[in-house]
């Protein structure tokens, strides 16, 4: 079974058309589906026609959210409730298009266990995909990950792949990046992308700077993780050292022009090389510290599967082989 994540904030215009265009495709191609809509607070009637599909289609199921939560928020309650094999979310706009269906789960087949959507040829104003195109840019350049299209709002996914990720915040745009750290195979295919005909983009720009803002979340999460204090206490080391290098110069030269007669003696404590190595020093110190208390929330509230990823085992000497699949 597919099951088809839908997140829906006031798109009371789409859904009907939406909902007849994914089962066009899906009955035509012979695919079980089931398909999840999410209502994310919204304040227009797309609850009423959700139900009203829901109890005209049994394939169709429907959350409502008390207030606005947001995607990831959405996404994830839906990736709770399915019971499919696999696992598609697409935005209920009607930009993305159901025809893409078949070509997912014919990636998925080859062995991929994470597909995603690549708008080859984006109709978004150019304010929109320019910023864009440098932040995947930045995605792919910190992360190892060679995408075109991070950001894009249709992927398909085993549905093994979100047991093992924590979505919050705005995180749903990263689980390419998330599924590749953990392990999975990613994929990428080109998908027509279609001009918007109702409602208006959810997004601003205040996007790119919490788009940012997750990306270091992101490389922080997938590269420490597990050990937070190569990082932070790297950091603080490296300032601990510039601040002790700092104040063993000023103390050499203290002693050299108060101690021995032949100099002349020399102020430090003017000097503004004092104020930026005991600041360099404290500032060291602090990364330590924290390093330190992040390693200890760590080891004592991480589960211990966050640190690796299972996909088969063998099977143990008296287990039935067919309970083996992970």
């Amino acid at each position: 079974m597919l099951s088809i994540v839908i997140p829906v904030l006031n798109e009371e215009e789409s859904l009907i058309e939406l909902h007849r265009q994914i089962v066009d495709v899906c009955q035509s191609n012979a695919i079980n589906i089931e398909i999840i809509f999410i209502d994310d607070g919204s304040t227009d009637s797309s609850w009423k026609i959700v139900s009203e599909l829901a109890a005209k289609d049994q394939r169709v199921f429907g959350i409502r959210f008390r207030r606005n939560f947001g995607k990831a928020a959405a996404l994830t309650a839906g990736m709770n409730a399915v019971r499919g094999d696999y696992i598609m979310m697409m935005d209920a706009d009607l930009q993305d298009d159901p025809e893409e269906i078949p070509k997912f789960l014919a990636k998925i087949d080859e062995g991929f266990d994470v597909v995603n959507g690549w708008k080859e040829r984006r109709l978004d104003p150019w304010h929109k995909v320019y910023p864009s195109k440098v932040f995947n840019w930045m995605v792919s350049s910190l992360n190892g990950l060679h995408l075109h299209d991070h950001n894009c709002g249709i992927k398909m996914f085993r549905a093994e792949v979100p047991r093992e990720l924590r979505l919050y915040g705005e995180m749903h745009r990263f689980i390419a990046v998330l599924a590749h750290a953990r392990g999975f195979k990613v994929a990428e295919v080109p998908v027509h992308h279609r001009p918007r005909q109702f409602g208006y983009s959810k997004y601003g720009v205040r996007r790119f700077l919490r788009g940012f803002l997750d990306l270091l979340t992101v490389k922080f999460l997938t590269s420490f993780g597990q050990r937070p204090q190569h990082m932070l206490g790297g950091i603080g080391l490296l300032f601990f050292g510039l601040g002790t290098v700092g104040l063993a110069y000023l103390g050499a030269l203290w002693t050299f022009m108060n101690v021995i007669p032949v100099f002349e003696p020399s102020p430090i404590g003017g000097r503004p090389l004092l104020l930026y190595s005991v600041a360099s020093l404290l500032l060291g110190a602090q990364g330590l510290s924290l390093g330190m208390l992040a390693e200890l929330i760590v080891a004592n509230t991480g589960r211990e599967r966050d640190s690796y990823s299972v996909t088969e085992r063998t099977p143990l000497a008296d287990e039935p082989r067919e309970n083996v699949n992970i």
